[in-house]
């Protein structure tokens, strides 16, 4: 019995000094920074808001999606196919026929090709 409580001491000894104790940090964070956090869009609400714009909503009509059926599904996307689809949606050049729409509307007849077929 000692030499396995000896034994046991050893090796609990050994696994302490092994592991490193991390330490937590705690810091301040400034106003401007926790207001810009605050006021940054959520990337479903940005996806959302795209395809709440007119031209949008037309070209999704136009290409047979049901602009009900497209919020019911970037609903249930996962948080890494909506930061995915809002990264190409923020990453599109602005202003005029930029493109913007037809990637989104490319993107989410994508997304709906594979949602049927599975």
């Amino acid at each position: 019995m000692t030499l396995l409580k000896k034994s046991t001491c050893r090796v609990l000894i050994v696994a302490m000094l092994a592991l490193s104790f991390q330490t937590a940090r705690a810091g301040l964070i400034g106003t401007e920074q926790a207001a810009a956090e605050s006021r940054a869009p959520s990337p479903r609400s940005l996806v959302m808001s795209a395809l709440e714009r007119s031209d949008t909503a037309a070209q999704l009509q136009a290409q047979g999606i049901d602009l009900a059926q497209a919020r019911e599904r970037v609903a249930s996307m996962t948080d890494q196919e909506v930061r995915e689809l809002a990264g190409a949606i923020q990453s599109a050049p602005a202003g005029g026929d930029s493109g913007s729409t037809v990637a989104v509307i490319l993107a989410l007849a994508i997304i709906f090709i594979f949602a049927f077929r599975m």
